[in-house]
């Protein structure tokens, strides 16, 4: 993690003191500048101990920079993203993204998987090189695998003790992809839990390469797969987006899949996929379509287009100390605000890197990315443009639930019924509302909420 704010589409610069390696059965992993609870640090010490589970642990960690250095859809040489690592204190979290922006990886190390001392809570980037990642290849047997993160007295080399510096792109729709996956997996639930065996038996028996999206159904004891969706099955998007789960396979004692509720003729949706290892789990989420990046999906708006948000994510941030996992009632309990201003509250904070969900505990986590909250606005151009109409006064109710917004490409009529609208738009005649709302239908839900206030008053 960058000790200084990145600027959009800039590069991120990651400074350690050494590299990470693994010597002696230690492995130590050098941190670049980070967030703890007690602030800002340039190298921060999160934990010393031992990963008791060396195989599996090692396995993860390279199934997870291979997803970072991976674009799956239309492949071609990228630049490595080193890893985010959050110490919540009974937990290791270590997030990545798929250079195309339609994979979310994350490997949880939990209570039973560690054994040592938390220094510090917190989050920061971890050096994950070359050498390292050898090394890791050749960790196998059930010994322990000393582990420090960020500890200065890591037995990891570097020649006259230089100082390692690594520049590279960090998109804005990486950045968007961690927001956006946070808010649309918090609507999931669980579909189907396999066996070790059985999810061997048919994570192997998929298909490399499929074209059009597969739908995956619950049968027995395994998963079906379908052309169609059909009520209860999950979106498969790109099989060959699992197969960093295949060298893992051989520690698993379960896959469980998480998605929301789908009907007959539903279009494609996001899902959720997780191995259960030996003290920790394995975690990817893909995209709806593997040319779908997360970072358009306009999951995060609505909740960002609102006066009162971002003061209320100001309050809720200040609560926040890097737990395991976040509760919205506690939360609202403490800071005085309902509970859906709450969950709007952590949606905003998600936007500039501070809140994730985690789908097999059903609630939010709290760590923090190194951007700047202020560039949210930036990051997301529906709501930049939804402002500019707000501002320009071309949004008009024609009765309580029309609108009309008015654009250089025409007039364009919004309708609300309940908390669901349309639009006459091309935006929403290409995706139906499966993508978030366009421009107008943002822009009308603004000027209504204003009017709402100052009925209220």
């Amino acid at each position: 993690m960058a000790s200084s704010t990145v600027a959009a589409g800039a590069a991120q610069a990651y400074t350690y003191t050494r590299p990470s390696g693994l010597d002696g059965g230690l492995l130590g992993l050098s941190t670049s500048g980070g967030t703890t609870s007690a602030g800002p640090r340039p190298h921060p010490h999160f934990f010393s101990g031992v990963l008791t589970q060396a195989a599996p642990a090692a396995a993860g960690l390279i199934a997870l920079a291979d997803v970072a250095q991976t674009r799956y859809y239309q492949p071609r040489p990228t630049s490595f993203r080193d890893p985010v690592v959050t110490c919540n204190g009974d937990r290791l979290r270590m997030e990545s993204f798929s250079a195309c922006g339609g994979v979310y990886a994350r490997l949880d190390v939990l209570e039973p998987g560690m054994d040592g001392d938390v220094h510090e809570r917190g989050t920061t980037n971890v050096d994950v090189n070359g050498p390292l990642r050898e090394a890791l290849a050749r960790v196998g047997g059930s010994d322990p695998l000393h582990l420090a993160v960020g500890a200065e007295e890591m037995a990891v080399t570097t020649m006259d003790g230089a100082v390692v510096e690594k520049k590279v792109p960090l998109p804005d729709r990486w950045l968007r992809g961690f927001a956006e996956v946070q808010v649309i997996t918090a609507g999931f639930d669980p579909r189907a839990e396999l066996t070790g065996l059985d999810a061997v038996r048919f994570l192997r028996s998929l298909p490399k390469r499929a074209r059009d999206v597969l739908w995956v159904v619950p049968a027995g004891r395994t998963l079906r797969v379908s052309s169609r969706p059909v009520p209860g099955a999950v979106c498969l998007a790109g099989p060959d987006r699992l197969r960093t789960m295949l060298p893992l396979l051989r520690f698993a004692s379960a896959l469980r899949v998480y998605g929301p509720s789908v009907a007959n003729g539903s279009g494609p949706v996001s899902s959720v996929w997780e191995l259960e290892l030996p003290g920790m789990r394995y975690v990817l989420t893909l995209s709806p379509q593997n040319s779908r990046g997360f970072s358009g999906e306009g999951a995060v708006l609505d909740a960002l287009a609102t006066d009162e948000v971002a003061g209320d994510a100001d309050l809720i941030g200040a609560l926040l100390s890097f737990e395991p996992r976040v509760d919205p009632d506690l939360l609202s309990e403490r800071s005085g605000l309902t509970l859906a201003r709450t969950k709007a509250a952590l949606t905003q904070l998600g936007t500039s890197g501070r809140v994730g969900f985690d789908a097999a505990e059903a609630g939010f986590f709290h760590r923090e990315l190194p951007y700047d909250p202020a560039r949210v606005a930036a990051l997301n151009p529906r709501l930049r443009s939804a402002q500019a109409l707000v501002e320009g006064e071309a949004v008009r109710f024609t009765s309580d639930d029309t609108a009309i917004v008015r654009t250089d490409g025409g007039d364009r009529q919004v309708r609300f019924d309940g908390d669901r609208a349309t639009c006459t738009c091309p935006w929403w005649f290409d995706h139906r509302g499966e993508r978030g709302p366009c421009k107008h239908v943002l822009a009308a839900r603004m000027v209504r909420r204003e009017a709402a206030v100052e009925v209220a008053r």
